[in-house]
């Protein structure tokens, strides 16, 4: 009578479960990302990345230690807000995530990765660029993009020997990335010999920036840097158009989007606009990132905005990870995923240092023309 109960038991567990079976693995990823607010394009874009790896390993049929892998996403948004993504943060936490892709702006990010250090959860962030956000010592912090040393460092060098600017004036919206960036390009027009003429700030919820443009507009720039995103970026062309300020508009990748020249209206003259993406591929690398964009383009009836390849390598990244660890548990392969290098995504060549951040991070430069980005180099 006991092994005919057995078998029942274990018949039940097979149908209840439907797709999943007694014997399956679950893991529960959280991916955590602005899905509603100003730039929910690009928190969208990032979730669709990581839905997109979810699919495919699930489509796979991965094993970890010996037991068929059934991933699940638990996404979460947290509206660009610092306050709401301590929230998503615990609220994964809560929910036994076994690791954590985001989340997408830095001022999210580092506030948030206490909350996943306390609770030994790895998360690996696709897009913060603030160097802090790896400096605070914690064990579980990771990012695949490299930091606004290397982003605003590069472009404000670039300013001054590429762009031949004589006067650089900066704007930031004073964000943990905002600020950030900013910082690191004035550091580098200095070193680079450049002249800064004015520094002035607004807010990621700005649509007004008339007093300061008048402002910078008496300084006579020739280039005008925005540390900020592209919600706030498009608007800010828009207004220097109708002040007469043609200026040079240069930023980081939180303007570097498909998106900018709409939010512009029109405004934007060919080659005006400079940027970096944290990221990029080139060479035999390149075949990977366009054959991506094709399968996204098919999935989701939309183009990649910006961050979703480095979400969909992040995904991978960590499963990798349990993969070789033969353990979803975090604290198993925490110890693995600190120690990738030399893993094959999308994005480029995937390592880590001792600080969690990318070794030899790659920046994408770009212009736009005629309404469509253009790449001008990969820099390392």
């Amino acid at each position: 009578m006991k092994v005919k109960l057995n078998a029942i038991v274990g018949a039940a567990a097979l149908l209840i479960g439907g797709a999943v079976y007694a014997q399956d693995l679950v893991v529960k990823i959280g991916h955590v990302g602005p899905t509603s607010g100003s730039i929910a394009h690009l928190g969208k874009d990032n979730e669709m990345g990581a839905r997109m790896a979810i699919d495919e390993l699930n489509a796979k049929g991965v094993t970890i230690g010996g037991k068929k892998a059934k991933f699940e996403l638990l996404a979460e948004d947290d509206g660009a807000d610092p306050k709401q993504g301590t929230a998503a943060a615990q609220k994964l936490v809560d929910s036994k995530v076994n690791g954590v892709v985001g989340h997408l702006n830095s001022g999210t990010t580092i506030p948030a990765s206490k909350i996943y250090s306390d609770a030994g959860v790895p998360q690996i962030s696709p897009s913060a660029t603030n160097p802090k956000y790896t400096r605070n010592g914690y064990k579980t912090a990771f990012r695949v993009v490299a930091d606004d040393v290397h982003l605003g460092g590069t472009l404000g060098k670039y300013a001054v020997q590429q762009v031949k600017g004589k006067s650089i004036a900066v704007i930031d919206d004073r964000t943990a990335y905002g600020q950030g960036v900013a910082d690191e390009f004035e550091k580098a027009v200095k070193a680079a010999g450049g002249k800064a003429v004015g520094r002035e700030f607004t807010s990621d919820k700005a649509t007004d920036f008339t007093a300061i443009l008048t402002s910078l507009k008496a300084k006579s720039p020739d280039v005008i840097f925005f540390g900020g995103m592209d919600a706030v970026a498009g608007p800010m062309m828009r207004q220097m158009k109708q002040l007469g300020i043609s200026a040079k508009f240069m930023g980081g990748d939180g303007i570097c989007t498909g998106e900018l020249p709409k939010l512009a209206a029109g405004t934007m003259a060919d080659g005006q606009v400079v940027c970096a993406e944290a990221g990029g591929v080139e060479g035999a690398g390149k075949k990977s990132m366009d054959d991506f964009k094709v399968a996204f383009k098919k999935k989701f009836n939309t183009d990649v905005q910006l961050y979703a390849p480095y979400v969909y390598d992040a995904v991978n990244v960590m499963v990798a990870a349990m993969v070789k660890a033969g353990s979803a548990d975090p604290a198993k392969y925490l110890p693995v995923l600190a120690k990738t290098d030399g893993y094959k995504g999308v994005t480029g060549s995937i390592g880590f240092d001792g600080k969690g951040d990318i070794k030899n991070g790659a920046l994408t430069l770009y212009t736009y023309k005629g309404g469509n980005r253009e790449q001008i180099a990969v820099v390392r």
